[in-house]
C-alpha cells in the first residue's frame, strides 16, 4: 500500500512482529550518520519498529528493532555502517495502569539469573529486551503473560 504526504511516496508494508530482531550498530558520532543509516533502511522499504541511539567517545552504539534483520544488515553494510550483531528479542507488553511493572518484570528475569543486555521501547509500547539467555527469558516472559494479561 503507499500514501502521499507532503509531496512525499511512503510504501507500507505489514510487519510480522514474529520476525523482529534487534540491530546493534556501531555509528561513527559524526554529523548526519544517523540520517544516513535511516534513509537507506528507508529507500530499501526496511521499517525502524523501536530502538535509541547512544553516544560512547568518538562512536555511537545503536539499537533498532527491524522484521528484515538480514536484509538490513547487507543495506547498511552496503554503505559502510558496521552491524555489530543481530539480537533475538523479548517482545513484552507491561500494564501501564500498573505503576512498577518494569522493575517488577526486570526482577522476575533477575531471580531466573537472566541479565538484560539492551532495553528499549517500540512503537506499540512494548518492552524489546536483549537477554544472555533467550530460551529462559521467553519462559519468564509467557509466565509474566499468564499473570497479569489473563
Amino acid at each position: 500500500m503507499k500514501y502521499k504526504s507532503k509531496g512525499f511516496i511512503y510504501f507500507v508494508k505489514q510487519i510480522n512482529r514474529r520476525n523482529m530482531k534487534d540491530l546493534e550498530i556501531l555509528l561513527d558520532h559524526k554529523l548526519g550518520n544517523l540520517a544516513l543509516m535511516g534513509e537507506t533502511l528507508g529507500n530499501n522499504n526496511i521499517s525502524l519498529e523501536g530502538g535509541g541511539v547512544f553516544q560512547f567517545g568518538e562512536f555511537a552504539i545503536a539499537h533498532f528493532l527491524v522484521d528484515e534483520a538480514d536484509r538490513a544488515k547487507e543495506e547498511l553494510e552496503k554503505i559502510g555502517i558496521k552491524v555489530l550483531k543481530i539480537n533475538a528479542v523479548i517482545i513484552q507488553k507491561l500494564r501501564q495502569d500498573v505503576p512498577g511493572q518494569l522493575g517488577a518484570f526486570c526482577r522476575e528475569l533477575a531471580d531466573a539469573n537472566i541479565n538484560i543486555v539492551t532495553q528499549y521501547s517500540d512503537h506499540s509500547n512494548q518492552l524489546i529486551v536483549v537477554v544472555d539467555n533467550y530460551d529462559k527469558a521467553m519462559k519468564v516472559s509467557k509466565k509474566w503473560m499468564k499473570i497479569w494479561w489473563s
